[in-house]
């Protein structure tokens, strides 16, 4: 009989009342083809993979995670807080260890929302493998935590919210942002002044295959990771580097998503992208969830599966193996190559940023204090083109007195000058969470 090697639990919602568009590739039939496939397959009646229902995410575990203006509410819709929910679900499994491994099949996506959040931008309201993480860490301590984006497309949203933890490594393996949304994901963004280094950028050519991601898999993120010996291996599961997806121009198969997912060995994906939905995505997701499960996946192949026409050029191959080279070197020197500025001052950068979805154009003006203790300090300013001015002030989990005193200082002046229509303090710390 067939039997799952790692209990394997799974988190489905399709979000039938949540759709941009009826005709948007980001819907509903994303994850009912797939269902369909998992039943058709057998793969619940396997002893140790196990579906769940998603639990629904509070208004408590968005604030902890994101600044959100006006507020929470006014961002996202029901459906947002039962996907991220799922996520949620699929780490309470992991970690009250009911399951091994977990995979949350939700929408809407998350990981091109950033840490601030006006609105909608790349699908993504809110940023669900994010929301997950704090809520792991607020419930079950501090944790250092790797998260793998796999997805077609920067997860720019997660290097955002990640930018400066030192406690996160936030890898993403994308096309090139030259030649696709959203633009960014270059090897020089590294991480913030405490954080250098924990942000490592993988972008690949258009055309890149399975020899291609398994490579820098291989190379690259397998030694990174194991440098950083995390608690926790999470796979921001996109998977619209297929060939046969309609937005992206990559070669991957379902064979290798299997494979990946084998060597990677993730505690939790949560699914983000991939709009192939019936050439793609049932079979992926069924190679997936066998490769979590420690089962074999050999027999999952596309319908029009054929290996020389997906076979990667061998351009594509040398200029991946010279970038590979060039990435973990970058990795190895960063702290050497980057000013951090003294202790105690603050490191500010500015950043322009369009939220694609809902038309909205937002300023910011980020600064972090530099700090050898914690991660410092962060305190973001922020107006768009639907919110007058707003402030967010956060205080990390395990920041020292200078950083704690520092944010309350910011929090009091703030509201003393009154110029400021929002205000948003997180104190990971204590658990303060205000708004003003």
């Amino acid at each position: 009989m067939l039997k799952a090697k790692n209990k394997l639990g799974l988190i489905f919602f399709p979000a039938f009342d949540w759709a941009i568009s009826p005709t948007h590739p980001e819907r509903q039939e994303r994850l009912l083809y797939t269902q369909d496939q998992l039943v058709e397959e057998g793969v619940f009646d396997i002893p140790g993979i196990k579906e769940y229902k998603p639990d629904i995410a509070t208004i408590a575990d968005v604030e902890r995670t994101h600044f959100c203006f006006p507020d929470v509410k006014s961002i996202l819709t029901e459906s947002h807080l039962v996907s991220a929910g799922g996520a949620i679900k699929a780490a309470r499994l992991v970690m009250e260890k009911r399951e091994d491994r977990a995979f949350a099949l939700v929408r809407p996506p998350g990981h091109h929302a950033m840490k601030v959040v006006h609105g909608s931008r790349g699908f993504c309201n809110i940023n669900i493998e994010a929301v997950m993480i704090e809520h792991i860490r607020e419930n079950y301590g501090r944790k250092r935590i790797a998260i793998v984006d796999t997805d077609c497309h920067h997860g720019d949203g997660t290097q955002d919210v990640y930018w400066h933890d030192p406690d996160t490594l936030f890898i993403s393996v994308h096309q090139d942002g030259r030649t696709l949304y959203p633009g960014s994901g270059f090897t020089d963004e590294q991480g913030g002044p405490n954080a250098i280094g924990r942000t490592v950028n993988i972008p690949l050519p258009p055309e890149t295959s399975d020899e291609g991601f398994l490579y820098v898999l291989e190379k690259v993120i397998l030694p990174i990771l194991d440098e950083f010996k995390p608690d926790l291996v999470i796979n921001s599961a996109g998977q619209d580097n297929h060939y046969s997806d309609p937005i992206t121009n990559m070669r991957f198969s379902a064979q290798g998503y299997a494979r990946l997912n084998e060597l990677l060995k993730p505690d939790i994906a949560v699914l983000e992208g991939g709009y192939s939905i019936q050439g793609a995505l049932p079979y992926v997701n069924l190679g997936i969830v066998l490769a979590m499960a420690g089962m074999d996946y050999s027999y999952v192949r596309e319908p029009d599966f054929d290996k020389e026409a997906i076979r990667q050029e061998a351009d594509v191959t040398h200029y991946i193996k010279k970038l590979s080279r060039e990435i973990l070197d970058r990795h190895r020197r960063a702290r050497d190559l980057v000013m951090r500025g003294m202790p105690g001052n603050y490191f500010v950068r500015k950043k322009s940023i369009y939220y694609d979805t809902d038309g909205i154009q937002e300023n910011q003006v980020e600064s972090i204090m530099v700090c050898d203790d914690c991660g410092g300090v962060l305190k973001i300013e922020t107006i768009s083109s639907v919110n007058p001015l707003c402030l967010g002030v956060e205080v990390p989990i395990g920041a020292c007195e200078r950083c704690k005193s520092e944010g309350y200082r910011i929090l009091e002046e703030a509201r003393e000058k009154g110029k400021h229509s929002h205000i948003q303090f997180i104190n990971r710390k204590d658990r303060e969470y205000l708004r003003f």
